[in-house]
């Protein structure tokens, strides 16, 4: 089925219903242009298919409609009409789109690796603090007027003074 019948088969539903395009319009809080896109099958009038999908959807609950069965008519509209792409013009889009600084959604941005430095500044903190503690013990020690070193041999005390 194609969008346009999908769209006229909802066109038939409202009128059915007794339901104007901008009372319609006006109860659904979208925009009258896009109502009557969809009822013509104007899928060129939404930035993209999900807006559209999720428009028919809302669309079709409003009208009282299977929504079910209108969402699986849509699909078949998508599956058909995207499995005709050739896989050069898949392969073309893809480096045109490489060429191109555009938005995307967070899901869809590369993000880089960043290095976590915490370990690291905590590592190179430990050592400072233990020479720091070294130096003031080296200090204190080479600091006294007066060295003492026992000699283990003969039970010879020998005294040191500077």
């Amino acid at each position: 089925m194609e969008l346009k019948e999908i769209g006229e088969y909802l066109r038939r539903e409202r009128r059915k219903n007794g339901v104007g395009l901008n009372e319609a319009s006006e109860d659904l809080k979208i925009n009258p242009q896009l109502l009557e896109a969809i009822e013509e099958g104007n899928f060129k009038a939404f930035k993209d298919i999900f807006e559209l999908k999720d428009y028919v959807k809302i669309y079709a609950k409003y009208l009282g409609l299977n929504v079910d069965e209108i969402l699986d008519e849509f699909n078949d509209f998508i599956f058909e009409k995207t499995s005709k792409i050739s896989l050069d013009d898949i392969k073309l889009a893809k480096k045109n789109e490489e060429k191109t600084n555009r938005v995307a959604s967070p899901y869809t941005i590369i993000k880089h690796t960043r290095y976590d430095f915490a370990p690291i500044v905590l590592l190179v903190a430990i050592l400072l603090f233990i020479s720091l503690i070294v130096y003031v013990i080296l200090k204190v020690s080479h600091g006294e007027e007066k060295i003492t070193r026992e000699l283990m041999g003969r039970g010879v005390i020998y005294e040191l003074t500077k």
